[in-house]
């Protein structure tokens, strides 16, 4: 079964994590109304979305409004919807919304017919289009920068990342 939103007013879009520094896992949520939806998602991930909304942010007007901080957290029970695979990211100068597109990962199982049509191998995977304001962009900027950095520090000699437990560093063996 195929997941597919589309939210073109979102009250929220955030991101968060859910257990400890060295086992967080990341999501995107989007909300509207009492409809939610999240995606499971990797760090690098959160960064790279926040990294090209900034860039297309530099070239626009500032935001008129900003979404209240509390909108930014992430609601919990957190229900994804799928695993984040390939990401879309554009503005539309008519509706002067920035679309984020998120698709499901999907693992290509090689040793099925190398004729089988696109079309039908994309029926079951996941999809969600956003369509955020210039502030709820900024704000989800913001979110992210603040996530990413309060996960493990990072090792001054080796640069891998501190475990709340210790780090046996490979550099002062």
């Amino acid at each position: 079964m195929s997941v597919f939103y589309e939210f073109e007013d979102v009250d929220a879009f955030t991101t968060g994590t859910i257990g400890r520094p060295g086992s967080r896992v990341f999501y995107l949520q989007a909300r509207h109304g009492k409809q939610r939806v999240a995606v499971k998602c990797e760090k690098q991930q959160v960064s790279a979305i926040a990294e090209y909304l900034r860039r297309v942010l530099n070239d626009l007007p500032p935001p008129d409004d900003r979404p209240v901080s509390g909108a930014l957290e992430l609601i919990e029970p957190v229900h994804e919807a799928f695993v984040l695979g390939p990401i879309g990211l554009g503005y539309d100068r008519t509706s002067d919304r920035l679309v984020v597109q998120l698709e499901e990962f999907r693992v290509v199982d090689e040793s099925d017919d190398a004729g089988a049509d696109d079309d039908e191998a994309s029926d079951g995977d996941g999809h969600i289009r956003l369509y955020v304001t210039r502030g709820q962009a900024a704000s989800f900027c913001e979110r992210a920068a603040q996530v990413v950095a309060a996960g493990r520090p990072d090792c001054q000699w080796c640069g891998f990342p501190i475990d709340p437990d210790g780090h046996p560093c490979p550099r002062m063996n």
